[in-house]
């Protein structure tokens, strides 16, 4: 476990992340790549990658060059997921390429030392070789994550609405208490679910406070630096849910779908944790326009409530719509 302790100027200078990290998300799709947990959840995806990579001439790269650089393993090098990457990709780039040799190889070192290290790593000290590594960490990027973009901005727009709500409730504290499953608000402490290997460890904030970063493609633990002494981030998964199933006689959910039909029926589901209107447009196999307009006769129906933010709408159930579902469920609550 870590365990993370706010003092009162560390909680007003925490952050949620404006977007995605694009380096932690190449670092996190490395995993999925490397693992079969939750692949159920980014199945498409995984099929799509492998197929683009192929396509991209990557695959020898990813062998010998980036999947043993980011092992899925209790420990992967601290500079390669800039805190300026949540600034963006170039950002993130030009910090990666900045950051001091005797740095890089202290980590390259540690990483050599628990999961071991490939060949190639000893070219990361100077800058032609780290110019290399940096074309294929934006190539990787655009075959991989690119075409899924609009996906990612719009899961993190509907997490920072969430997450908005909380702050409006509770302040800081109500926002940090809402992160859950993996992260517990113990005032004045945020304990952090670790990897079993991982050694119990304190990060005091000493007023520098915490940047907090919604990742699409990690599953599971939460992940933090390993440097104490560098900007405290903590990034976290954002929560999936299993796609929805064809109804037949023996669904539970079969009078919610014959009531509303199976589009309207889907989106009151996605409303019950938060949906945008891309995300309900994804789970119920339909266009954008489809679903707003679907949205909005749930809207009138005064089942669901809609908040804008920014760009995207926020898609949140009423106490009626939670009652219309519950009771389609069978639910004693």
């Amino acid at each position: 476990m870590l365990r993370v302790h706010f003092t009162d100027a560390d909680l007003a200078r925490t952050r949620l992340a404006p977007a995605p990290d694009p380096l932690f998300e190449i670092a996190a799709t490395l995993h999925r790549l490397q693992s079969r947990r939750g692949r159920w959840a980014y199945a498409g995806w995984y099929r799509a990658a492998r197929l683009q990579l192929r396509e991209a001439g990557l695959e020898r790269a990813l062998q010998s060059v980036l999947m043993p650089l980011y092992p899925r393993a209790a420990y992967f090098p601290d500079f390669l997921t800039p805190v300026a990457a949540v600034e963006g990709l170039e950002a993130g780039l030009e910090s990666v390429l900045a950051t001091p040799p005797r740095r890089v190889v202290a980590e390259l070192d540690l990483l050599d030392r628990v999961a071991g290290a490939p060949r190639y790593a000893g070219q990361l000290a100077g800058r032609k070789g780290r110019v290399e590594f940096v074309g294929m960490l934006r190539a990787y990027f655009d075959a991989v994550v690119v075409p899924h973009q609009e996906q990612l901005r719009a899961r993190i727009d509907a997490e920072r609405a969430l997450r908005s709500r909380g702050f409006l409730d509770g302040g800081v504290e109500g926002m940090l208490a809402g992160l859950g499953p993996m992260l517990r608000w113990r005032p004045p402490v945020l304990e952090v679910a670790y990897p079993r290997q991982a050694a119990d460890r304190d990060l005091h904030l000493n007023g520098r406070g915490l940047t907090l970063v919604p990742s699409h493609f990690n599953w599971g633990e939460p992940v933090a630096f390993a440097d104490p002494g560098l900007p405290p981030v903590i990034w976290y998964s954002l929560l999936h849910e299993p796609a929805p199933r064809a109804p037949d006689e023996s669904d539970p959910e079969r009078p919610l779908t014959n009531l509303l039909g199976r589009a309207r029926a889907v989106a009151l589901r996605a409303a019950a944790g938060g949906a945008t209107t891309g995300e309900i447009a994804r789970a119920a196999g339909i266009s954008a326009s489809a679903a707003s307009r679907h949205a909005t006769v749930l809207r009138d129906a005064g089942l669901i409530t809609t908040v804008r933010n920014g760009p995207a709408v926020l898609h949140t159930l009423t106490p009626a719509g939670a009652s219309v579902l519950r009771a389609s469920l069978g639910a004693p609550r």
